[in-house]
């Protein structure tokens, strides 16, 4: 029997017919901090008794886009429309396919061994399950401190301890909670000592994957709070991925809309929601619930279809 012979290479995307609004691109005056050109993340899909590659799922299929220091740029778009992998793909969680990421000039997916080490000091993740982002087995204060003690910033005992109550209590939760386990906390405090952990190496950019959306409403406002106020007092730029519209329109000052693994239109926050120019952006701004029960908002369907 022959080896079965290399998998193709999946085939070029077309590119997105509609073009981005006019100031929906990176306009700041310093370079921007990280820079996403034609990211590509596709998933083999594997068949028959030898699981040849028979297609492709096109999870990122050319998403470009630039973030400043200090800036939150939303990222909305439906359940699986590749939110999450892009964040995923921008800190090699998950490998690209094709395209180029760079952070403070560096290019990401080149990066190898202590290079690649010093960029995860700058670049976090916060995940969208707090329960399944902590090791059930782990006290919080080894937790927190895991990647303090990984990257050899701290090596006295009691100087760690200090430092991860300290994260801890910025973060909202009180420094007792150290000797504890994360299933004796609730979600929203769980994901309290989830953004400590992203907070511990003093990063520059944080991936925020849908941070809120296993919480109830009044615990969400908290943690939005609570991530703002540290992109204030830190200079932090952030990723905010999420689904809910909502959410997106109160923390973000620029959109970019995602469908299908590309995104379809970028913009300020102002034109996005004021002025959408994609038919799917207005079937999203149409599906957020109206406060007032005597307005009736139309809705929007979007089908699909060419972008």
């Amino acid at each position: 029997m022959t080896a079965p012979s290399a998998p193709p290479a999946p085939p070029a995307p077309d590119a997105p017919t509609d073009p981005a609004p006019k100031g929906g691109h990176y306009q700041g005056s310093e370079p921007p901090l990280l820079s996403v050109k034609d990211l590509k993340t596709h998933f083999p899909v594997r068949s028959g008794l030898l699981q040849r590659v028979t297609g492709w799922v096109r999870a990122v299929d050319g998403v470009s886009f630039d973030l400043g220091k200090g800036e939150t740029l939303g990222l909305v778009g439906e359940s699986g429309c590749g939110k999450t992998t892009v964040g995923r793909t921008l800190l090699k969680l998950i490998p690209a396919t094709g395209g180029t990421v760079t952070f403070e000039g560096r290019d990401v997916m080149k990066a190898q061994g202590a290079e690649m080490k010093a960029l995860r000091r700058d670049m976090q993740i916060i995940f969208q399950d707090p329960a399944g982002s902590l090791n059930p087995r782990m006290r919080i204060a080894s937790i927190v401190g895991e990647p303090l003690i990984v990257h050899g910033l701290v090596t006295d005992r009691r100087k760690l301890r200090k430092q991860v109550e300290e994260l801890l209590v910025r973060c909202g939760m009180p420094a007792a909670a150290a000797d504890r386990y994360p299933h004796e906390f609730s979600g929203g405090q769980r994901q309290r000592i989830g953004i400590a952990r992203a907070l511990a190496l003093e990063p520059k950019f944080i991936v925020c994957d849908e941070p809120t959306s296993a919480l109830d409403v009044s615990i969400q406002a908290q943690i939005i709070n609570l991530l703002t106020d540290l992109q204030e007092e830190f200079g932090l730029s952030y990723l905010f991925i999420s689904h809910d519209m909502a959410v997106i329109q109160h923390v973000c000052k620029r959109i970019a809309v995602m469908y299908k693994g590309k995104i379809v239109e970028t913009g300020s926050r102002d034109d996005i929601l004021k002025n959408p120019q994609h038919k799917y952006t207005q079937s999203l701004l149409s599906a957020v619930p109206e406060p007032d029960p005597r307005r009736v908002k139309e809705r929007v369907i979007f089908e699909g279809g060419a972008m």
